[in-house]
């Protein structure tokens, strides 16, 4: 499959059977989020694989969006290891994760899984919640699985504004 088809394919899954994920895949999902550019080439991203049922508790208690997905990856960065732009602002940690986030989920879509990318929560509760080192902040959750039966995109999911009102030339 060419990447735009993948793209255009892959949707927000919002319903997930309760089939585990296999290593294999997993593996590979989370190979293609190592392989993710990051700034400076520092790979400040921190990947949690929660699949147990305590941990998935634990997500469950922080958000109503897991969906029964079996897996469930915390995505964090370290800010300890960020690049920090010139004027000081703004540094690389949020960016990258969300690049390393992309990949692993459009690498799930290729690979037949499902995902669903979590923001419906408190990121300083996960932290705490899930006992992660202060030098972390967690960008995103994502849910990852094969589909129930009889799930599929939202209706919204096609709609797409042309490009003519998103990019300017």
């Amino acid at each position: 499959m060419d990447f735009l088809a993948l793209a255009e394919k892959r949707y927000s899954c919002k319903s997930f059977s309760s089939r585990p994920l296999e290593k294999e895949q997993l593996d590979l999902i989370l190979q293609a989020g190592r392989l993710a550019p990051t700034a400076k080439n520092l790979q400040e991203q921190r990947i949690y694989v929660l699949q147990d049922p305590d941990s998935l508790a634990k997500i469950d208690a922080l958000t109503p969006c897991r969906y029964g997905a079996p897996t469930v990856l915390v995505v964090a960065w370290d800010n300890n290891n960020v690049y920090t732009y010139p004027g000081g602002k703004r540094t690389s940690g949020a960016e990258d994760a969300t690049i390393v986030a992309t990949h692993m989920l459009l690498a799930a879509a290729s690979l037949g899984v499902d995902s669903c990318w979590l923001n419906r929560f408190d990121p300083e509760e996960a932290k705490k919640v899930l006992g992660l080192p202060e030098n972390e902040e967690v960008l995103m959750l994502l849910d990852l699985g094969y589909a129930a039966d009889g799930a599929g995109p939202l209706p919204n999911h096609s709609n797409r504004k042309p490009l003519e009102e998103t990019v300017v030339r």
